[in-house]
């Protein structure tokens, strides 16, 4: 049988963990059909698991918190990080069935009190999956439709305009940390959005990354509802249109590289955030009103991640590659001794 690998992407973390443990001596077999599921074998004797990114490094009760939005943001409030104000509602399904009236229709005075605009997040998708940036009512019930669709806890969250990075954390060190920037055009005066779409697929092509966006997306469509533009609109020279507001590179961001310059102080508090959190392995997502190289007045912890993904960021380049191979390869490592 062959083996259904579709692409690059998918097949990034199984096929470096053979390379490296070909390396360091250690067997590495891979479930053939799809190629994303693995078995580590170490010399002595123990045996961990991985499937896709997430990896046999955090204990279950930490990650499943950190997949959790929202338990996440009580603990990390709790504890004195700074997040972002935010309103929990459950879908009216749910909302049945645990007796709740917290749902769409008691929602919108809440939504209020916090300020538009505002994110609407299912509570526990990753990957940008679902997150709707909001400005009114119409397209908060739109949001809230399309969240409830994919999750039962909804969370609406105060929109903060920053920078938004990602820092990556292994065992009290920083491994890597870069800017997000969400899914963009800019004008030329000539060309329209569907031919300066068509150039950023062909940049994503060209640096191994397959299409992450699609042009019905709900969300999508109402950036240009909301911008007055179409598909055959030529924006003017240094015009800039955000077509999704969240910066996931899942998503279609894209990402600078910031490893060299975060201030200590953030290295600082996304290592104790990390350990505090109960987890080894974290991509700690912050936002920052300002940049990553100077604290900050005002600053927040947007989530944290037991799974992160450095796909995408290995694809910025080969230093890029290098850091991902050598913070899996501590993982392996790792994990063969606790």
């Amino acid at each position: 049988m062959k083996t259904k690998r579709k692409n690059i992407k998918q097949l990034l973390l199984s096929d470096l963990f053979v390379k490296i443990g070909r390396k360091l001596g250690i067997k590495v077999a891979l479930e053939k059909e799809w190629g994303i599921v693995g078995q580590i074998a170490y010399p002595n004797g123990r045996k961990r698991y991985f499937r896709g990114t997430t990896v046999d490094i955090n204990t279950m009760g930490a990650s499943e918190i950190a997949r959790d939005k929202d338990y996440a943001k009580i603990f990390m409030q709790k504890m004195g990080y700074p997040v972002i104000p935010w309103k929990k509602f459950y879908s009216k399904e749910w909302a049945r069935i645990i007796k709740s009236d917290q749902t769409i229709d008691k929602a919108w005075p809440k939504v209020k009190e916090l300020g538009l605009p505002v994110f609407v997040k299912p509570n526990s998708k990753s990957q940008g999956v679902g997150v709707v940036y909001v400005q009114n009512k119409s397209e908060f019930e739109k949001a809230f439709r399309i969240a409830s669709h994919l999750d039962n806890v909804i969370l609406v969250e105060k929109a903060v305009v920053g920078k938004d990075y990602r820092v990556v954390i292994l065992d009290n060190q920083v491994i890597s940390a870069y800017e997000r920037i969400p899914l963009s055009v800019v004008g030329d005066g000539r060309n329209t959005i569907t031919e300066l779409i068509n150039r950023r697929q062909d940049e994503f092509l060209r640096a191994g990354r397959e299409k992450t966006f699609l042009l019905n997306d709900q969300r999508i469509v109402m950036t240009f509802k909301r911008e007055k533009i179409s598909l055959a609109t030529v924006l003017p020279k240094g015009k800039l249109v955000k077509l999704l507001h969240n910066a996931n590179l899942s998503t279609g961001g894209t990402s600078v590289d910031v490893t060299d310059y975060v201030h200590p102080f953030y290295k600082r508090e996304a290592i104790r955030l990390t350990k505090d959190m109960g987890l080894r392995l974290c991509g700690v997502d912050l936002m920052i009103v300002g940049d990553i190289m100077t604290p900050a007045k005002e600053w927040y912890v947007l989530e944290i991640n037991s799974a992160p993904g450095l796909d995408h960021y290995a694809s910025m380049g080969r230093k890029q590659e290098r850091i991902v191979e050598a913070l899996y390869t501590k993982v392996i490592i790792a994990m063969g001794k606790k």
